[in-house]
């Protein structure tokens, strides 16, 4: 008989269910990760709020090497009992993106082009444990892994791929240096993992938010981060002046959820030769957007999304070092009968202040 595995799976609209799937027999080429913790992510939410095909949700995850092919093992230099982190992306390794170490653009991983990823792949595709919200999962042949230092809490091990796209963001993207001036527009998970980026790099960091995120501005003044700013309190433009002499931002980054405003405010508070960084789709347009500020102060202006291998290394090394006291950012844990409650609390519907939600498969 066969191994059993229990797993969280997504089976309609705000619903999950536990059921059992057989644990896969192995190719020399592929894996099996016992699932440690996994990082609630808004993606999981939006898949978690809207009907579709049965699937395990949970792509931010930590683990440690269950069983592992003898190529597979080669090819990723790990061996069973390693603690990994993984990537959601799931790439062909043969395209242009691919070739070029942009493999997040592969349309292989790409789930609205039919491709497959972790977390957002249905059941119905064999072996079917393609999401972390589960005891195990699959390790596809074409997974990216990186090591995980065995010293790391596992609530500070489950923001690697946040942490990635903060140093994706800022550093890779942003060309962050010490002296910089950064402005971070929102104080979620995403916006504080930007901060502690820039941080890192050596900048003065500022991060904005509303007066219902206050405690997570105060979060970010405990993480490091120089100042904070409530824009219903204050006037944005103002402080920005004050704080900086006049000089303004070198650098804007908006990850805010909801409006458009933070979008034209951070045109009018970045500085001239500044930039503008993108980084939270708004699903609308921006009415009274200013595109003659862009010519007059000479702006790059520069959406982004995902993370590359660099900066998930950068993060797994910045994690491993307990620089900053990431502990902090853990408002939430939950067991794995508990997913439907993790999902909605990351959502803004559960628990209140909800910083850093996880799963942990065998608590």
């Amino acid at each position: 008989m066969s191994q059993k595995v229990l797993s969280a799976v997504a089976v309609g609209e705000r619903q999950t269910e536990l059921q059992e799937f057989d644990m896969p027999d192995l190719s020399p080429e592929e894996g099996i990760l016992r699932v440690e913790i996994v990082g609630v992510c808004g993606t999981d939410v939006s898949y978690y709020r809207k009907s579709q095909e049965p699937r395990i949700l949970g792509h931010h995850i930590v683990g440690h090497i269950e069983k592992i092919g003898e190529k597979a093992a080669k090819k990723w230099g790990i061996k069973e009992g390693d603690r990994v982190a993984l990537e959601e992306y799931i790439p062909c390794g043969q395209c242009e993106h691919c070739r070029t170490g942009n493999y997040r653009a592969c349309l292989f991983t790409d789930p609205r082009a039919g491709g497959i990823r972790y977390g957002a792949t249905p059941d119905s595709l064999q072996p079917s444990l393609w999401g972390g919200f589960s005891q195990y999962m699959y390790l596809h042949p074409n997974s990216v892994v990186h090591r995980m230092a065995d010293h790391v809490p596992a609530e500070e091990a489950a923001l690697t791929l946040p942490l990635a796209n903060g140093f994706e963001w800022m550093i890779i993207e942003g060309k962050v240096q010490p002296g910089k001036v950064v402005v971070i527009q929102g104080p979620g998970q995403q916006g504080l993992a930007c901060a502690l980026a820039a941080k890192a790099a050596g900048a003065e960091v500022i991060v904005t938010g509303r007066s219902t995120s206050l405690r997570r501005l105060e979060l970010a003044k405990e993480l490091g981060v120089n100042h904070i700013i409530n824009i219903q309190t204050e006037d944005i433009l103002t402080r920005i002046h004050e704080i900086t002499d006049g000089k303004m931002a070198d650098i804007v980054l908006d990850v805010t959820s909801g409006g458009t405003a933070p979008i034209t405010s951070s045109l009018e508070i970045v500085k001239k030769g500044g930039m503008v960084i993108l980084g939270a789709y708004k699903n609308q347009e921006v009415p009274n957007f200013n595109a003659d500020l862009i010519i007059q102060k000479t702006l790059t202006v520069k959406g982004v999304r995902g993370h590359s291998y660099q900066s998930v290394k950068m993060a797994t090394e910045f994690i491993a070092s307990q620089t900053f006291p990431l502990y902090k950012m853990n408002s939430h844990n939950y067991r794995l009968h508990q997913v439907d409650e993790a999902l909605k609390t990351a959502g803004g519907e559960g628990e209140p202040s909800p910083l850093l939600v996880t799963v942990s498969p065998w608590s």
